[in-house]
């Protein structure tokens, strides 16, 4: 009897954390787990499964496009005026693309920017994402995960030594059936205007 009962409570708990495994394989959190990892082990094909690369920088062109002050600050020496930024969104999107691409692949910052093709403006998106996440800069926490039918919010926290706060970078992700996706850094101007007024802060205090 006493092995039966140790038999049936072996069986719930592996029944347990199978069901506990399946609910996390089809959460947001471990479709973020798999791109993490996708990242660490240079696998793009993987990454894209979990990011929708061709949406997230579409996204992030039309959102760092509308930011014309705020680039002016974080990216010197580049062209800023909003009406060309606009007429390149097609070739700033493919810059963004093949840069990531090549992070992916080599995790070499400076490869994934000597990867993008020649610009009439030297933006790099991945130069702009340093801005808000530096190398210095680590994960902190999932500040929220809000999930709406079949898509999601997911709030992730990074600290920002540079300027002694934290930041949170806001993901749109939808439900692809046997996983989850990214689709959007939903507040990608958002922060590059908070990053700039920090900024200008710390420029104005070491004058």
């Amino acid at each position: 009897m006493k092995r039966l009962i140790i038999l049936a409570v072996l069986v719930a708990l592996a029944a347990g954390g199978y069901l506990y495994y399946q609910s996390l394989k089809a959460s947001p959190k471990y479709a973020l787990m798999q791109a993490a990892n996708a990242v660490r082990t240079h696998d793009m094909a993987d990454f894209e499964r979990y990011v929708d690369v061709s949406s997230v920088t579409g996204s992030l062109v039309d959102q760092v496009t509308s930011q014309g002050s705020a680039l002016g600050l974080l990216n010197p020496g580049g062209m800023m005026f909003k009406g060309a930024l606009r007429l390149l969104k097609p070739q700033l999107a493919q810059s963004a693309r093949q840069e990531l691409q090549r992070y992916i692949e080599t995790g070499s910052v400076e490869a994934a920017a000597a990867a993008a093709p020649d610009r009439l403006i030297n933006v790099s998106m991945l130069g702009l994402a340093g801005k808000v996440v530096n190398p210095d800069s680590q994960f902190k926490d999932i500040k929220y995960v809000t999930e709406q039918g079949e898509q999601a919010l997911v709030g992730l926290e990074f600290t920002q030594p540079k300027y002694d706060t934290t930041l949170v970078v806001e993901l749109k992700m939808r439900n692809q059936g046997d996983h989850w996706q990214v689709k959007e850094i939903t507040n990608t101007g958002e922060l590059l205007k908070h990053v700039a007024r920090l900024e200008k802060q710390r420029l104005l205090k070491g004058m």
